[in-house]
């Protein structure tokens, strides 16, 4: 088939794209721009892809990108929870990007849209409350990536239905795994993690966590397959944040495993612990405060069995295997620099 994958210099995008050449599928990746040299020269080491700059507010760069293609793979967003005064550019980035890609999807004809959304769509729940499925979605809107996420997907539907586009959603969790070439929000906690930021404590919730390769798997086969609506492509159940500094001590014993596990109460000052932990160990910032209030007392609870009935997909990277080559990845990029 051929496809178009964007954000194609991404995390997700870049392996995406390594994939889709792999099963000889024909492949182009947009960028925001060609004069993004280092960008364009990572994505041709790849192999025979062909690179477009397409700005999500761009409708004309967005519909000559799409030319040809049958399935479009959109994987562009912006991924933040800490850095100040992007709120809106993730909410644009979201809601102006998915309406201006999935017009520019319906005037050049694509055949097929797998939208990249993510699992913070499904509501928040106390511990012993039934999983989430599919059909369920947060209320909890007050942190803008969560905001950007929730209400971009719905739109994207509301379009495709006005619009008669075949469309699928898939729903990853935080993203670890090899291919990146900056952090984002997910191997910023886990390089925190490794500098020692949770060693005084660790906040007694889960994360929900899932291998890139294994998100990647998971949108071929919505690609390729006959089906339709929403996929979670996440770890059932999701380890807690101890679970994965434990994992990643046995990785690397020089990796501190926390002294406890911090009360909920305690949820409000993470905060202050954060700033503390970059001033005193150089980390990474990792937590929003609104993040924190959404969170408190409360976790991702839901069930991945759709997505393994209806595609057939199952993980094939263990936490340990995944957090090892996050691990190893960040290594090496610290070394580069």
């Amino acid at each position: 088939m051929k496809t178009l994958v964007t954000g194609a210099n991404g995390h997700l995008g870049f392996n995406l794209v390594k994939e889709l050449l792999k099963k000889e599928h024909t492949v182009r990746g947009s960028i925001r721009s060609l004069k993004d040299t280092k960008n364009v020269q990572r994505l041709k080491s790849l192999g025979d892809v062909k690179i477009v700059e397409a700005r999500l507010d761009r409708p004309d760069q967005l519909t000559a990108a799409m030319e040809g293609i049958d399935v479009l793979f959109h994987a562009a967003a912006v991924y933040s929870y800490t850095e100040p005064n992007r709120e809106q550019e993730i909410i644009d980035a979201s809601l102006k990007g998915i309406k201006n890609t999935f017009y520019a999807a319906y005037e050049a004809k694509v055949k097929k849209i797998v939208l990249t959304s993510s699992v913070v769509t499904l509501p928040f729940t106390l511990p012993d409350a039934s999983p989430a499925d599919e059909n369920d979605w947060t209320n909890d809107t007050r942190v803008p990536y969560l905001k950007a996420k929730t209400e971009g997907e719905k739109l994207a539907w509301d379009i495709a239905k006005d619009k008669k586009l075949d469309m699928v959603s898939v729903l990853p969790g935080g993203i670890g795994g090899p291919g990146f070439a900056k952090n984002t929000p997910t191997i910023d906690i886990i390089e925190a993690m490794m500098m020692g930021a949770m060693r005084m404590g660790v906040i007694q919730t889960n994360f929900p966590y899932v291998d890139v390769r294994d998100v990647v798997s998971a949108h071929i086969l919505a690609g390729e397959k006959d089906c339709e609506g929403r996929f979670i492509a996440c770890s059932n159940p999701s380890p807690t944040f101890r679970d994965i500094i434990e994992t990643m001590h046995r990785i690397d014993t020089k990796i501190p495993l926390p002294l406890m596990t911090l009360p909920n109460f305690m949820m409000g000052a993470m905060g202050f612990f954060d700033k503390f932990n970059r001033l005193v160990l150089g980390t990474p910032l990792i937590v929003a405060p609104e993040l924190m209030a959404t969170m408190k007392g409360k976790s991702l609870n839901f069930s991945n069995q759709r997505i393994k009935d209806t595609l057939g997909w199952q993980q094939q990277f263990s936490l340990e295997q995944s957090l090892s080559d996050t691990i190893d990845e960040i290594k090496k990029l610290k070394n580069q620099n």
